[in-house]
């Protein structure tokens, strides 16, 4: 094996333990409550990684084994797959820069309104007529129960950090004035205020805030979050996938030039 062979074998191997960290990055959303409800937020980073990673083998292998037509299909390919990740992490910073999140006073958390978060997320999630399953999906989710478990006193839960997720679907707004009793039960306020998320409340466990325009907001806050998480792992991917691809071309030209010298030598050209 010649030594541009060698580095491309190495800067293969490199781009197929970035691949794991994309299949990685896309397991950890997929196993998130909300990305579990909503299945359309859940494959493309696997599906893209996957996909990496097979380009990835047949460049180590073209290499490894000096098969010319593999190492040409995986520059072609990872090309495109990059500019793939590319467009994908360009886009996931666009729609996810909203951020839709407001303080309250006296509390640890934040609250979140709908109207806050880009529209291409909300025609996909708040508005779509997908709705009732993914608020069932949320319902058979032990999200809500966990803060039961974890909170008795409010004091405790107000000062809190719990997720968008739990904010906006687990508890009724703060603006509606209903007082606590636990993280999931609360008592209606005197005169209530007719907004549409107070009225939606309901201290059945199976119903809780799951019909509010809060929990579409807290759902949109907790995919704003974990997509912000993954993007720092995508742009670090991104970066050292161009640096292996630029190397990649250059040392398959070398591999090119090293081949035709050699055949010069032997007598074949």
């Amino acid at each position: 094996m010649g030594v541009s062979n060698k580095i491309i074998s190495i800067l293969n191997f490199t781009a197929i333990l970035c691949s794991i960290l994309i299949i990685g990055s896309g397991l950890w959303l997929a196993n998130k409550p909300d990305s579990h409800c909503i299945r359309a937020f859940r494959w493309p980073l696997l599906i893209l990684g996957l996909l990496i990673l097979l380009v990835a083998l047949a460049g180590f292998i073209g290499a490894y084994w000096n098969k010319a037509a593999l190492l040409a299909f995986h520059l072609f390919f990872m090309s495109l797959l990059i500019l793939l990740l590319l467009i994908l992490l360009v886009f996931a910073f666009v729609v996810t820069r909203p951020t839709g999140a407001y303080q309250v006073a006296g509390r640890g958390y934040e609250e979140y309104r709908l109207d806050g978060f880009s529209s291409w997320l909300r025609d996909r999630v708040a508005d779509s007529a997908n709705w009732n399953k993914i608020s069932l999906c949320l319902s058979h989710s032990t999200l809500c129960s966990r803060l039961t478990q974890d909170y008795f006193a409010p004091q405790d839960f107000f000062a809190a950090h719990i997720s968008p997720l739990q904010s906006g679907c687990c508890k009724p707004p703060t603006i509606c004035g209903y007082s606590y009793v636990s993280p999931t039960v609360w008592i209606n306020p005197t005169n209530p205020i007719a907004d549409p998320d107070c009225l939606a409340w309901s201290n059945d466990q199976s119903q809780l805030c799951y019909n509010c325009n809060a929990c579409k907001a807290g759902l949109l806050g907790n995919l704003r979050k974990e997509w912000r998480r993954v993007n720092v792992f995508l742009i670090i991917a991104v970066v050292v996938l161009i640096f292996i691809y630029v190397i990649g071309c250059s040392a398959f030209k070398n591999a090119q030039t090293e081949d035709l010298f050699r055949r010069y030598k032997r007598g074949w050209v």
